[in-house]
């Protein structure tokens, strides 16, 4: 059933109206919707709506409510990402990736040795925002994660407010993120604003290494195998979600 975002003043008690451009585009014309047909809605509250078609005007498509709940299609914790941007696809398979794993947003961060120059990534911010809301609207989320402006780890590191900050780099780090939070326990997942930092293909540079150091940012490891920057990003956000719901279980 396709899923859509809308605002909550385009409710009217058992009535949904999508009546902006782009999703009216979406639903009216690219696929073609009918009358009768079923549409999924989710408001800024977070409120899903399951419809169905009543009308299609030239500028509206008008749906029933049949029924409306609060979505639990998000995480139970805030995550975050930082991460330097790469080049062409392979950002953009990375920003989709972590849209559909629940990030609450992405820092694009210029480091030492990043693929990209800044001027380059911040004309692309826009575009990965873009890519985030479409991403949102496929897997159904409940909310739109926000690409935040290109910016530097320590900008990040000072403004944050982040209860825990994890750079996943290989050279050294020795600790997987489940030898970490068996030594730190329980309370790791009690306090729930995460950044996880992601290096560029290059790698992190001595100064960013001792940058860390001295700002007692965990460095950890993914494992024995050496992952480009997008799989790591995957592999980092996949281990830390899976220790949470472990963590929820026990």
């Amino acid at each position: 059933m396709p899923h859509f975002f809308i605002k909550s003043e385009n409710i009217h008690k058992d009535c949904a109206t999508i009546d902006d451009i782009e999703t009216y585009r979406h639903v009216a014309r690219s696929l073609r919707a009918k009358v009768g047909e079923k549409l999924l809605l989710i408001d800024e509250n977070e409120i899903r709506y399951e419809t169905e078609i009543t009308e299609i005007t030239p500028k509206t498509v008008v749906s029933s409510v049949l029924k409306s709940y609060k979505s639990q299609r998000k995480l139970d914790f805030n995550l975050y990402l930082a991460q330097s941007p790469l080049r062409s696809e392979a950002q953009s398979t990375l920003i989709e990736k972590a849209t559909e794993l629940g990030v609450c947003g992405v820092y694009p961060v210029i480091t030492d040795n990043c693929a990209v120059n800044r001027a380059v990534a911040e004309k692309k911010v826009a575009k990965w925002q873009k890519i985030m809301f479409e991403a949102s609207k496929q897997c159904e989320r409940a909310n739109i994660p926000t690409c935040f402006e290109v910016t530097t780890l320590e900008k990040i590191l000072l403004e944050g407010g982040f209860d825990h900050v994890i750079a996943f780099c290989e050279r050294l780090s020795v600790a997987t993120f489940r030898e970490y939070i068996s030594k730190e326990g329980k309370d790791f997942f009690k306090q729930t604003n995460i950044l996880v930092i992601i290096g560029p293909e290059g790698g992190f540079s001595e100064r960013e290494f001792d940058f860390f150091k001295q700002n007692d940012v965990k460095m950890l490891t993914l494992g024995d195998l050496i992952l480009k920057a997008d799989t790591a990003v995957t592999v980092a956000l996949g281990n830390i979600i899976y220790e949470y719901n472990s963590f929820k279980q026990n």
